[in-house]
């Protein structure tokens, strides 16, 4: 890491002086001879234009999710890094997490046999009571499917493949929400994007799995993520983050020993409220980097985030149409991340 820039030069300055990088305006960023490769942190409906500038100012991208808002911004952006041998790449990299590369490594190994359903839950109430301007969550190209629906949807493309098509229900339970959260506490602001959406998802190797993500939701029981197979059950814990427990059931009811996995992004490294967690955010881009080294593909590869935005998109617009959508665009499983693959983006240098 050499440098930030923001559109906000004291909070450039702020980060740039807390970890010993320069600061400097977006335009000499882009310029500087130094970058190869600039991440994208800026909101949502921002997320096009800005990789496409970097794009253009011949540097790599790898950006937040969601990588753009529609497959037409997609085929852009991939056609302009396919015309300057450039590289883009997206997060979520949760999916890289020593929990969710165990559960892939069972999956591989066979230990589910045929996966033929699941369900997915990422619900709760939303983000006006934590966050300080939760405006944008609540606009197009937010919403929980969105800015929630990345760490789910990936994760099951990474677990059993691309999604053939889709189905669902959509809705918003307020058509305002109120900010509780300092500073602007006490504030009205709109909703313009379903909050409470209720999908099939129709895998290519033909699994059906269902998915769920709300803000309209005070409370639930369901887990995160779970997957039926022909010879047992996966529990997954929740892809928004890289570590917790995984569990195989098998025909009997009864939880599995399963082989010893030890990955160091499930090492816990990051202190929290109540106690430490694994995070091992920008795995992704030290992954993406790497690649670009080593002449491989990339995890967090475009080709995925751009799947991964047709599948939710193509949700919302089933909840528009109330009608099965079939999804246009496919990609490839991403490479399973050994432990030693991850220890290899541990090195310091």
């Amino acid at each position: 890491m050499r440098a930030v820039a923001d559109i906000n030069p004291s909070a450039a300055q702020e980060k740039a002086d807390e970890f010993n990088v320069r600061a400097q305006s977006v335009e000499d960023l882009l310029g500087a001879d130094d970058i190869d490769i600039v991440v994208n942190l800026t909101i949502p409906a921002a997320h096009f234009s800005t990789t496409r500038t970097i794009l253009q100012a011949g540097k790599h991208a790898y950006s937040e999710k969601p990588l753009v808002l529609s497959l037409q911004e997609g085929k852009e952006l991939a056609a302009l890094a396919a015309e300057n041998g450039l590289r883009v790449g997206s997060a979520p990299d949760t999916f890289l997490g020593g929990a969710h590369q165990q559960a892939r490594a069972l999956i591989d190994q066979g230990a589910l046999g045929d996966i033929v359903g699941g369900t997915a839950h990422v619900m709760s109430h939303g983000m006006e009571h934590w966050h300080p301007n939760p405006d944008f969550f609540f606009l197009p190209g937010a919403g929980p499917m969105l800015d929630i629906g990345p760490y789910y949807v990936t994760n099951l493309i990474q677990l059993i493949g691309p999604v053939k098509r889709v189905a669902a229900l959509t809705s918003a339970a307020s058509a305002t929400r109120t900010i509780t959260s300092e500073p602007r506490s006490g504030e009205t602001i709109p909703v313009k994007t379903p909050t409470n959406i209720h999908a099939l998802l129709e895998f290519e190797q033909g699994a059906t799995i269902t998915l769920s993500t709300s803000w309209d939701v005070w409370a639930h029981r369901h887990e995160n993520m779970e997957l039926y197979g022909t010879e047992g059950s996966l529990y997954v814990p929740d892809p928004n983050f890289f570590g917790g427990d995984v569990d195989l059931i098998g025909k009997d009811g009864d939880v599995l020993e399963k082989p010893v996995f030890e990955h160091p992004f499930s090492v816990p490294n990051k202190d929290q409220l109540d106690g430490k967690m694994a995070n091992y955010r920008a795995a992704g881009l030290a992954d993406m980097a790497q690649a670009i080294a080593q002449n491989r593909p990339h995890r967090c590869s475009m080709e995925m985030a751009v799947h991964a935005v047709d599948v939710m998109t193509s949700v919302l617009k089933s909840g528009e149409q109330k009608e099965f959508i079939t999804v246009n665009t496919t990609c490839e499983r991403p490479a399973a991340l050994s432990p030693q693959d991850a220890a290899n983006l541990l090195v310091e240098g």
